[in-house]
């Protein structure tokens, strides 16, 4: 995959975080704090950062439970340990730190 390619995918995937964070309605702010990167905070101060690494051609999550990075297998974002998909993943990731479920779709 070229660069174009992945940014334009891994823009994709923040973007649609982005939206079903805001259809969470759970108690959270978020925000892209530079290109590629949205940090996301909860009431308690903890945050999540999702970020775009290009030189790996990965997204990257950092959450209290750990670090994760997710490569694109042609269909969607999939864990490089466990094959779990992005978008599930960050959903339980949420919710864990949220105290609440929290569904990104």
């Amino acid at each position: 995959m070229n660069d174009s390619d992945f940014n334009a995918l891994a823009d994709a995937a923040l973007t649609r975080i982005e939206a079903g964070l805001e259809a969470s309605g759970a108690d959270l702010d978020f925000a892209m704090v530079s290109a590629g990167v949205l940090e996301i905070e909860f009431a308690d101060g903890s945050k999540i950062i999702v970020n775009r690494h290009g030189a790996a051609q990965e997204v990257w999550v950092a959450a209290r439970s750990g670090g994760f990075h997710y490569r694109w297998d042609g269909a969607a974002w999939r864990d490089t340990r466990d094959s779990r998909e992005l978008m599930a993943a960050l959903s339980a990731l949420v919710s864990a730190q949220v105290g609440e479920p929290v569904d990104l779709g």
